[in-house]
């Protein structure tokens, strides 16, 4: 069956083209024109996979207004699922143009609002994913410190443990041993994209937009971390409008390379001793925090 006849069968409505844009991990990205008028962003696989499944949940559960009622800006920061299934995931297409330190503000403010929507438990009730590694989900009612340590560094660092070599893995080791004292103030959970660096972000001509969550019920200040870990434009205008808006606890930016430690664990797994260096870095950092 053609990529056309595929997503016509999924949305029900005639397909009038399908273009190539791209691929990116093991998916193969387009841009279709749908008979009633749509511009869409296709993202495909030749091969049935669950991320599809689990980047509608993040998103849609992102864009929920339970509790209480979503305000404008948590939904236009957020794309809508169009359709999805396991072998492709229909969104809106979205025209890029550039960042601007007015769209950068306003990034700053919706994003600050998207973490004020709490929940009760660390995790999310689907099977999630990061690129394509499983990423553990699981919802208890254990602290964050714990629920990190255990759910997002642990399970990395035994498969990054080859490319660290055994000092690389005892300093990380020394950081989960730690985590209670490391971590600063509580904080309830709260809906956080998850896998928040810049290719993530769409610069449209209003604002910002985000795809491609690892989304879950964490703590906000790992969304913080991740802009700042591979950079993103504009930077201090987005810190600068979010803490205006919903400050975060004396001493966040000290403990940003706590919340560096998993993405830079996932990009050891996924590209190898390249990223040794800046992930034992970081885990100094935090021990030193």
């Amino acid at each position: 069956m053609s990529r056309a006849a595929q997503l016509s069968a999924l949305l029900n409505v005639p397909i009038r083209t399908v273009t190539d844009i791209g691929a990116r991990h093991a998916w193969t990205l387009h841009r279709a024109e749908s008979a009633d008028g749509r511009s869409l962003f296709v993202k495909a696989t030749a091969e049935p996979t669950p991320v599809f499944a689990a980047e509608a949940a993040g998103l849609t559960w992102l864009r929920d207004p339970t509790p209480g009622p979503a305000s404008d800006s948590i939904l236009a920061l957020l794309p809508e699922v169009l359709a999805a299934d396991d072998r492709m995931l229909v969104l809106p297409w979205l025209e890029e143009t550039g960042p601007t330190p007015a769209a950068a503000e306003r990034f700053g403010r919706e994003l600050a609002a998207l973490h004020s929507r709490r929940t009760e438990l660390f995790g999310a009730p689907w099977e999630g994913w990061i690129a394509s590694l499983p990423l553990p989900n699981i919802t208890t009612g254990r602290p964050w410190p714990q629920w990190y340590a255990e759910y997002r560094l642990a399970p990395y660092l035994a498969r990054a443990a080859p490319y660290l070599g055994a000092d690389g893995t005892h300093l990380i080791e020394r950081v989960i041993d730690r985590i209670d004292e490391l971590t600063g103030p509580a904080e309830p959970p709260a809906r956080i994209h998850g896998d928040l660096w810049s290719g993530n972000i769409l610069w449209t001509r209003e604002r910002a937009m985000l795809i491609d969550p690892a989304a879950h019920a964490g703590h906000r200040e790992t969304d913080l971390a991740m802009l700042a870990l591979f950079g993103v434009p504009h930077l201090d205008r987005i810190q600068a409008a979010y803490h205006e808006t919903h400050p975060l606890a004396d001493g966040w930016r000290t403990r940003m390379p706590l919340h560096q430690l998993h993405p830079l664990l996932v990009h050891v797994v996924l590209f190898g001793a390249g990223y040794r260096s800046q992930t034992l870095t970081a885990a100094t950092a935090a021990l030193a925090s």
